[in-house]
């Protein structure tokens, strides 16, 4: 076996030329048999099996940086640099990240996660570089998909501006390419990295610039006529236009042909864009047969690709169902994705209503204010964004939809505690940066029911609502959540609710003590069954599910809390600026408080790492286990 034997990019440059086939298999192998066992990014990383060969063998990395985006392309070049007997870890608790992270490893340059972002940091590190005189490379790879991300052009745009020598690889994988044209292209391109066509081309640069009076107007003439030529030529010129050499398309499964490319792209002193063709889930039949379904898959089965299902329902199953319902009523009704349809449940209303759904690709920024456009000519927006990512959006949130009051909806999946996919994808801030924006309603939902209700509040409100909810199944079983929705009040849960046994034998015994639970709905479970625990050590826990976290109901709330021995605020978000704390000091500042012991739990203020659901919670103190014992302790 090659890949036992390859500890660093070092040893990768040692392999003769025919071994690389063989390697890329065994790669591939090892990442779909671990992918299998825990999850992760599949169709992605098949896809750049080769090309991470290539650049590892062509480049020197550390010395080199190569900057991937998003980075859940990354698993081969964590194999290759060192991390392979650890790749079995990989998503797990204490085990390595599933994206590209710093303290790994000194070949990952940053930590990423989000799209959009490798040219910017891929340019500032090289003019960095630049100023302390230091001449190593630095190579950016993104994806076709992450260029509909607005900074990955802002990033192309002031590239070109410096002309600093940055190496961009695109790595299209969805894109048909006209064969003709490609090879026509090849050629030029190949015609255009040469060190010969380089040194003629700035010979004349150099000898134009010195012709006194109309150096200048020459070169800038000579300029567009060779930007004219290529925009007749070339199958792609948007990155001439930007300033780069466009290289491409290339094969990226090609690895003999990728080496050879990079090796001459290496050495030209400007802004370089190599675009290469590759194949999401290559080497696997039922990822190169659904990519998407591959994108991001939870354990399956490797000998045929099956996922495992389960009996349960999803919250973002339930919406689904419901936004399908409310748009077979209501036909002003649209909805809108970023990039995310499966993800976010749009998926089926896309099939339904074509006409009505708008995928805006990896834009954010652009899907809300979209939505508030399509709301200002009386439209009803659904924006449904993860959680993390609704972060991108913030100043448009405020400026162009709650200044303006306009009736958007923006859903928020994976919201609270995210598994497996470690600090980026944490949906723990949406709470403390959109709280405080004035004439925006953002609610939160712990049931079935309570989603529906949710969704029934926001279509039919007049202005912003944001709804909430995490990743994870969706309980139906609790009649409680099944009361109006009015505007501002949580929803009440009663131990004779929830535990009826316990709760009327507890009710014999004198002097019980009894807690209000106040929760966000997203940790709606966790608190419920650190209910169930606190009813055992004849403790009498009520649950105050905080529906509505603005407009919040402070009048009813300190009405009802003031009648218990303590109250635990429980939040899955960060407690700087957040509901928990909010509440608590309302309520502290009531008469009726004095006597009354209160605590907030809500995630410290640090990064939440890899591990599962319960792992994290744990970590963060918000495991109903840990919920108990706080509440237990607090009394």
């Amino acid at each position: 076996m090659i890949l036992q034997n390859i500890n660093s990019p070092e040893d990768l440059k040692k392999l003769k030329a025919k071994q690389l086939p063989a390697l890329a298999h065994e790669i591939r192998e090892k990442i779909i048999e671990v992918v299998g066992q825990n999850g992760g990014h599949l169709a992605s990383n098949l896809g750049v099996v080769e090309l991470s060969i290539a650049l590892h063998r062509v480049f020197d990395s550390p010395h080199d940086a190569i900057v991937w985006d998003v980075s859940h392309q990354c698993y081969p070049h964590k194999i290759l640099t060192g991390r392979y007997n650890k790749f079995s870890t990989i998503r797990k608790k204490n085990g390595i990240s599933g994206f590209t992270k710093i303290h790994e490893s000194e070949h990952d340059y940053f930590d990423a996660g989000h799209a959009s972002s490798s040219i910017s940091s891929a340019l500032g590190l090289l003019a960095s570089w630049d100023l302390q005189g230091r001449k190593d490379k630095v190579v950016a790879v993104i994806g076709d998909g992450a260029l509909t991300g607005g900074m990955a052009f802002e990033g192309l745009c002031h590239t070109g501006q410096l002309s600093k020598n940055l190496i961009v690889i695109v790595n299209d994988n969805q894109m048909s390419i006209d064969h003709n044209v490609s090879s026509l292209s090849r050629y030029l391109s190949t015609l255009t990295m040469t060190s010969t066509y380089q040194g003629v081309r700035h010979g004349i640069d150099n000898v134009v610039r010195k012709i006194p009076f109309i150096g200048g107007f020459i070169g800038k003439f000579i300029f567009r006529i060779k930007r004219g030529l290529k925009g007749l030529l070339l199958s792609n010129n948007i990155f001439s236009n930007f300033g780069f050499e466009y290289v491409g398309p290339l094969n990226g499964h090609d690895i003999f042909e990728l080496e050879k490319v990079l090796k001459r792209v290496k050495k030209i002193p400007h802004p370089v864009v190599v675009h290469i063709t590759t194949k999401k889930g290559k080497g696997y039949s039922p990822a190169e047969n659904n990519p998407s379904a591959f994108h991001g898959v939870g354990p399956f089965n490797t000998s045929d690709g099956v996922v495992e299902k389960f009996d349960t329902v999803s919250f973002t199953e339930c919406f689904s169902n419901k936004i399908l319902e409310l748009a077979e009523k209501n036909p002003k009704i649209v909805a809108i994705t970023a990039a995310m349809a499966k993800g976010t449940g749009l998926a089926a209303f896309s099939r339904k209503f074509p006409e009505r759904f708008f995928d805006v690709g990896i834009a954010e920024e652009h899907a809300v204010t979209f939505a508030g456009g399509l709301a200002a000519g009386g439209s009803i927006p659904v924006v449904a964004i993860y959680s993390t990512f609704i972060q991108r959006s913030i100043d448009q949130i405020i400026e162009d939809i709650a200044l303006q009051n306009r009736h958007v909806v923006i859903v928020l999946d994976r919201a609270g505690a995210v598994p497996e996919d470690g600090e980026t994808h944490q949906g723990i801030f949406d709470i403390s940066l959109l709280r405080p924006i004035p004439n925006l309603t953002l609610m939160t939902c712990a049931t079935k029911a309570d989603l529906e209700k949710c969704m029934d509040y926001a279509v039919s409100a007049e202005g912003p609502v944001v709804i909430r909810w995490p990743k994870m199944t969706c309980s139906s079983d609790l009649l409680p959540f099944e009361s109006p929705a009015d505007t501002g009040k949580g929803v009440f849960v009663s131990a004779e609710d929830f535990d009826p046994s316990l709760s009327v034998s507890l009710l014999e015994k004198k002097r019980v003590k009894k807690i209000l639970l106040v929760c966000t709905g997203s940790i709606f479970t966790e608190t419920l069954q650190a209910a169930r625990l606190l009813l055992r050590k004849n403790i009498w826990a009520d649950i105050f599910s905080a529906r509505f976290l603005k407009p919040f109901d402070s009048e009813g709330f300190v009405e009802l809390a003031s009648k218990y021995n303590a109250v635990l605020f429980v939040e899955d978000g960060v407690k700087t600026g957040g509901f928990a704390d909010y509440a608590e000091g309302i309520f502290r500042k009531s008469p009726e408080a004095k006597k009354i012991k209160t605590k907030v739990l809500a995630f410290p203020d640090r990064f939440s790492p890899n591990g599962t659901r319960e792992q994290i919670l744990d970590e963060a103190g918000l495991s109903s286990q840990k919920i108990s014992e706080s509440a237990f302790e607090v009394l």
